[in-house]
């Protein structure tokens, strides 16, 4: 199998504009997961924020941590777990309106450590969202746009995650295999401890830890809007014996209220003009999620398809 793809984005400013967007659209369409560097998030935010989020986990998360496993008794589980995963957790919002200055616990310079890098990496979801529209050949702007509820906005927010050393890690997963609901999921992990995994042709393969570098992987959503072209894919967290492994994935999802659909040239360009995904509002496919995480994507798809006839469908908004 060839290696997981790692992608320069510094490079489409020069002569290897061409051949990096063939690369950009090759991981899209055959890995669902690709992993960027030199993608212009300054690596002094990305240091502080590792830090910070390490100290967090240690001052304020650790001994919560610790007390949920003694009270389950995980420590001493004979048989394999399915009903749980082995990470710690909180979850930020950022768009439509940010949470940050709700959140207990949070030191001031964690919090503005935190907003600095969400509006880095939402100026880069955009970046890239218009970099597989020119792959797709949709006009540029064309995912953005399709992310817009009524407020014009994305939905966006981040999962902060770690994953503690488990003395039973054949019998827990750090997180069990899921592909997301979303739309563009990018991910800072941790550059030493591994963990993460996506199933590619039967075989599940590591995804590198490297230092620095965003994870960036593909939601539903955009299986829906591409008319299955690119693809969500399934993966998972392993858990690890040694070492906490930090993860501060961000999602940048259509707004709740957002109408999704396969977009109407892809569907054209096909040469049995076959729409293969249904229409639907993204808040509806999330209702549904909710429950469904942990099982296969195509009985969602197949929910929302008899749900289609009651969805009111206007024209993607353009503010």
């Amino acid at each position: 199998m060839e290696g997981f793809p790692v992608i320069d984005l510094s490079k489409l400013n020069g002569d290897e504009r061409s051949s990096t967007m063939e690369m950009i659209k090759d991981a899209c369409e055959s890995w669902g997961f690709f992993e960027l560097v030199n993608h212009g998030i300054a690596p002094e935010l990305m240091d502080t924020v590792e830090r910070l989020t390490k100290e967090h986990y240690r001052k304020c998360m650790e001994q919560r941590f610790k007390e949920m496993v003694a009270s389950k008794g995980l420590e001493a589980v004979q048989s394999e777990v399915g009903d749980l995963d082995w990470e710690s957790t909180f979850f930020l919002r950022h768009l439509p309106e940010s949470n940050i200055s709700e959140i207990p616990d949070l030191e001031e310079d964690y919090r503005k450590a935190m907003k600095e890098f969400a509006f880095e990496l939402e100026k880069l979801a955009e970046q890239l969202l218009d970099l597989l529209c020119e792959n797709l050949g949709l006009e540029k702007g064309y995912l953005k746009k399709a992310f817009y509820g009524s407020k014009g906005l994305p939905t966006f927010g981040t999962k902060v995650s770690n994953y503690p050393p488990c003395p039973k890690p054949d019998l827990i997963k750090g997180l069990r295999a899921h592909t997301d609901a979303g739309g563009l999921i990018l991910l800072f992990q941790d550059d030493k401890v591994s963990g993460l995994q996506l199933l590619k042709d039967g075989q599940w393969v590591d995804v590198p830890p490297m230092k620095h570098s965003i994870v960036i992987n593909l939601g539903d959503q955009l299986e829906v809007i591409t008319n299955g072209k690119y693809k969500s894919v399934l993966h998972r967290v392993l858990a690890q014996r040694d070492g906490n492994r930090m993860s501060i994935a961000s999602f940048y999802n259509p707004g709740s209220d957002a109408v999704i659909y396969p977009a109407p040239a892809l569907v054209k360009k096909e040469a049995e003009q076959i729409q293969l995904y249904p229409k639907f509002v993204f808040e509806d496919y999330m209702k549904l999620y909710a429950g469904l995480k942990f099982q296969a994507k195509e009985p969602r798809f197949e929910a929302m398809k008899a749900m289609e006839s009651t969805v009111n469908l206007g024209p993607i908004a353009t503010v």
